[in-house]
């Protein structure tokens, strides 16, 4: 991904959640080698309610110095601890960009988490909530933070929001109840901003990967017993997992400038 938009006046400025490994770290690199500032959120702790470890600060680190490489100058990212349950906490990180950088243009959700094993009605609260409170609130979350933001700007805007969803937010998927009721949920909510948004100059986009090489995949095969993450790709149609610079290069695209109309 190669920028033609690297001016102090016009670099743009990215928040990403769920940066500190995975599709989120990969959406900040590849963003950074695009021109942008970005801003490298995640909750960088374990959450009980969860059956496998989340990211660390080491973890964002090592993504602060991949995007700091992609972008080749080490004033244009910022990484900040920050968890999508926590509106103050996403309050606080956004106000910090905005007087470290003078704006936001794009909201990114890439926060998610996944768990599950028992049928739909016999899924725990606790699971259940997990899974919402992340998944879905957490977007709404972001929204919330952000958006008035990208508003604030001077028209014509080119402001935008993408949560990453799933193929689960498409399609049943069993014992995964909770976790797919969340990404419905993602999308109806995006669907929601983007006609709110749409005549104000700000999109909303979801992005909804299938079978992607990260942390949530390894735990998806635990809890259908796959002795490797890799089983999966014989249910997808390339046959293949995907890497996440490849959905962080659909993310960059949703977020292109857009030429003015006619």
């Amino acid at each position: 991904m190669t920028s033609t938009d690297t001016t102090t006046e016009t670099r743009r400025v990215a928040v990403i959640t769920g940066a500190g490994r995975g599709i989120g770290a990969a959406i900040g690199a590849g963003l950074a080698a695009d021109g942008w500032r970005v801003a490298l959120l995640d909750r960088c702790a374990d959450d009980p309610e969860l059956p496998y470890p989340l990211a660390t600060r080491d973890d964002l680190d090592a993504a602060v110095a991949a995007a700091v490489d992609a972008a080749g100058d080490d004033s244009a990212v910022v990484g900040l601890v920050a968890d999508v349950r926590d509106q103050d906490g996403l309050d606080i990180s956004v106000r910090d960009v905005v007087e470290r950088w003078g704006r936001v243009d794009a909201g990114i959700a890439a926060a998610g988490v996944i768990a599950g094993g028992p049928p739909a009605w016999a899924t725990d609260d606790v699971v259940w909530n997990a899974m919402i409170d992340v998944n879905l609130t957490g977007v709404w979350r972001l929204a919330k933070a952000t958006i008035p933001a990208m508003l604030a700007a001077p028209e014509p805007r080119q402001g935008r929001f993408v949560a990453i969803a799933s193929t689960a937010g498409m399609d049943g998927l069993p014992q995964l109840g909770a976790y797919t009721a969340s990404k419905h949920g993602v999308i109806g909510l995006v669907k929601s901003l983007a006609a709110e948004l749409g005549e104000r100059g700000v999109t909303a986009n979801a992005v909804c990967p299938g079978s992607t090489r990260t942390a949530m995949l390894d735990a998806s095969a635990a809890i259908y017993d796959l002795a490797s993450a890799d089983e999966f790709a014989a249910h997808r149609a390339l046959r293949r997992i995907l890497e996440p610079d490849e959905i962080a290069t659909a993310v960059a695209w949703l977020c292109s400038r857009r030429p003015p109309p006619a």
